[in-house]
């Protein structure tokens, strides 16, 4: 699917009807879920027949855009039930059959029986810039034990240095894929613009190669010597 037809159907996801303030529920645009979920798939091959979590998924924009670039399965977390109740509704005028939903508290959660089982996860989790400072982080580690081979994220850039320390501490690789724009639109009483620009960064986490230092100098020595 080419990625301005991808970003038209996504545009007609329906979001949150009365956004929840202590939720930060800040639905994730169709311009950036569609570059997000084409990026992973076209350039990592994450979302095509992979098991996928969305973790904090809303109204279910970035799970509904994964089933249309038919993921395996996307199974999607979120607390809030009037939330999933949405994405369930979305799902049904689709007519997606691969997205199933999860209600739970996300911070309170542990992986359990969802330990490993899924190849990708994927979130635009809450920044933590009202009364929950550090969510965007438990989400990020929940979703390390939850996966297998990676975790896709959004992050305000200004935190940037914050997160690649949290990647070492925590083992894993760490890249921005890409920097963007969030545009947030006006969804509380207390904003005073019609609209701010958030600079966020596209982070991918990944596990590092098991493949030793030794093992990884001779594998390119055999592609160097054409053998």
């Amino acid at each position: 699917m080419k990625l301005k037809e991808f970003e038209s159907y996504l545009q007609q996801v329906d979001i949150f009807e009365e956004p929840k303030i202590l939720l930060e529920q800040y639905p994730t645009s169709p311009h950036i879920a569609a570059r997000m979920l084409h990026t992973i798939d076209a350039s990592y091959g994450d979302i095509n027949g992979r098991l996928i979590a969305d973790l904090g998924c809303g109204c279910g924009m970035l799970s509904i855009g994964a089933a249309m670039l038919e993921a395996g399965l996307c199974i999607g977390f979120d607390i809030d039930d009037d939330a999933l109740e949405i994405c369930q509704r979305n799902c049904e005028e689709f007519e997606l059959v691969g997205v199933d939903t999860v209600q739970c508290d996300l911070t309170k959660m542990e992986a359990g029986s969802w330990s490993k089982k899924f190849d990708t996860v994927i979130m635009n989790p809450p920044f933590g810039t009202k009364h929950n400072k550090g969510i965007d982080m438990q989400f990020v580690q929940l979703g390390l034990e939850m996966a297998m081979n990676s975790v896709y994220s959004l992050h305000k850039s200004s935190t940037r240095e914050h997160i690649e320390k949290k990647a070492v501490q925590w083992g894993v690789d760490c890249e921005v894929i890409a920097e963007l724009r969030f545009d947030l639109p006006s969804s509380y009483k207390f904003h005073k613009h019609s609209s701010v620009d958030i600079e966020v960064d596209f982070v991918r986490f990944s596990f590092p190669s098991l493949m030793s230092n030794k093992e990884q100098k001779k594998k390119k020595k055999l592609k160097a010597s054409g053998t």
